[in-house]
């Protein structure tokens, strides 16, 4: 039965799918490894469930095998602008979060996070909140020592970036390309994403000192966290626009003339969907809740196809780029973007700080999971992920241009984006829909979206604090037979709540 559940997906993908690169994993392996290591997951809405496993589909492909253990590529063909193995570091905290979620999560992530700290990857091309990734995996699974051991190498990739990008004034320079970014309308300055990106790193290393016994390094990196919350909220907070924004910076050493939002020029001066960063790490307060309002505006972030990254109504928005640039930040919808914002949200919803409602999330959530299609010429609908998408149109932006453009081999050749790896999903919907959290003193919380297009879904074999749980809610209690609401098998003992269960693991 459940193996027939999950078969049925696979060889879907399989039948409609063009497989091109093929890595550790082939298609031919796609249900023997899924059946393997991806928790079995059902729910009443088809979309969720199709969405769930797809995206653990695409996934397998991107697993490769290198002298240096398995590594988690982004592109499935080889681009000028990778490292080594065709790595690219950018998207590593969407990995690694969805990693986690694996029966094969520990091993996997020890390689891969192994190939960026001790081996040759690049974890200083693009901006990353890697640190922060690494301890939500090690509170997932009870993993704190694998923290411990790389603790040397976080302090040294923190003070790096430090040495390279911390200004006069307290916040971290970055360049919008090196944000992975490129063709922002706010352009390189003091941005809301390295900084946050920082500050939560910051409390990562601090998180594996206590654990190490180290009262001091925790402290240092603490305060730093501290500090840096401070100066995002004081310099980077809009107060008029009540957003988190930009102030272009030409450089790490340049003078800022003005920290007035009025005197930047008005080409800069932007909305832009980087603004929710800071309440992803926890960094903004109740004071700041009315940012979400520009969430569902259709004239601000709204798109039917997934979030524009910049405000619609900037005399920017969507510009088409002189060079005809594949990767535009200054308006298409990106999942790397939607996911963080995603993210954001069931941040704030759990550390109740916004005005923000369960049904916001499915929403945003269902939007989502609904772009994970493209159209074929002859009017086929098949299950697709690439780079960038229309957010009203529906459509694949980046892979218009390149194809346009005839699949130039310098910029990765025939369909470049094609099951790109930049973004999550299964750990949002998890969290975010599902509602699964485990908090960083071992509360394990289980409260679900209640709403009314919520009406059953389980999980078997979810890692958990170095074990596998099983999770069922039934609205009406006669879908599964175990009652009413949320019931919860945890090491052969059965918890249920009509609502909302608590355990302390």
């Amino acid at each position: 039965m459940r193996e027939n559940f999950i078969k049925k997906y696979i060889d879907t993908f399989n039948h409609n799918d063009e497989e091109l690169y093929s890595q550790c994993i082939s298609n031919a392996d796609a249900e023997t490894w899924m059946m393997q290591n991806v928790p079995v997951f059902t729910c009443n809405q088809p979309l969720f469930e199709e969405a769930y496993y797809f995206r653990w589909w695409v996934f397998r492909k991107h697993l490769k095998a290198t002298p240096e253990g398995t590594i988690i590529t982004e592109f499935l063909p080889p681009v000028r602008w990778s490292g080594p193995y065709n790595s690219i570091n950018c998207a590593v905290g969407h990995h690694l979060s969805e990693a986690r979620w694996l029966k094969c999560g520990r091993e996997l992530i020890h390689e891969y996070v192994d190939f960026w700290f001790k081996g040759s990857g690049n974890q200083y091309a693009y901006s990353s909140w890697i640190i922060d990734a690494i301890k939500n995996y090690a509170i997932l699974w009870s993993d704190a020592e694998y923290g411990v051991q790389l603790l040397p190498h976080l302090v040294t990739f923190y003070q790096e970036i430090e040495t390279h990008h911390l200004t006069r004034y307290g916040l971290f320079w970055s360049n919008d390309d090196r944000d992975a970014m490129e063709c922002s309308i706010s352009g390189s300055g003091l941005r809301p994403t390295l900084n946050s990106y920082m500050y939560a790193n910051a409390l990562g290393i601090a998180y594996f000192a206590e654990q190490a016994g180290d009262s001091s390094l925790a402290k240092d990196y603490r305060n730093k966290a501290s500090l840096l919350k401070q100066n995002i909220i004081k310099y980077l907070w809009d107060s008029e626009e009540e957003f988190f924004k930009v102030i272009p910076l030409e450089d790490k050493d340049a003078q800022i003339a003005t920290f007035d939002f009025k005197q930047i020029p008005k080409q800069h001066n932007v909305k832009e969907l980087i603004g929710y960063l800071p309440w992803l790490f926890g960094i903004a307060e109740d004071t700041h809740a009315r940012a979400w309002r520009y969430l569902s505006d259709p004239m601000c972030f709204h798109g039917e196809y997934g979030l524009t990254t910049a405000a619609r109504d900037h005399l920017c928005y969507n510009l088409p780029s002189e060079k005809n640039h594949e990767c535009l930040w200054n308006g298409p919808s990106w999942p790397f973007a939607t996911t963080q914002t995603i993210n954001a949200m069931i941040a704030s919803r759990q550390n109740k700080n916004s005005s923000l409602k369960a049904t916001d999330i499915s929403r945003e959530l269902l939007t989502y999971g609904n772009s994970f299609y493209r159209n074929k010429a002859d009017g086929t609908k098949v299950n697709w992920l690439d780079e960038n998408i229309d957010p009203d149109t529906g459509e694949w932006l980046s892979r218009k241009i390149l194809k346009d453009q005839n699949w130039p081999i310098g910029k990765g050749g025939y369909e470049r984006g094609k099951d790109y790896n930049h973004s999550a999903f299964s750990d949002l919907f998890i969290r975010g829909y599902c509602g699964i959290h485990l908090s960083d003193e071992g509360l394990l919380t289980i409260d679900p979206i209640k709403d009314t297009t919520l009406e059953y879904f389980s999980f078997e074999d979810l890692p958990m604090k170095g074990d596998f749980i099983s999770v069922w809610y039934d609205r009406s209690g006669e879908h599964f037979g175990k009652g009413v609401g949320i019931t919860v098998l945890i090491d052969g003992k059965h918890y249920q709540s009509k609502n909302k269960i608590e355990i302390s693991l």
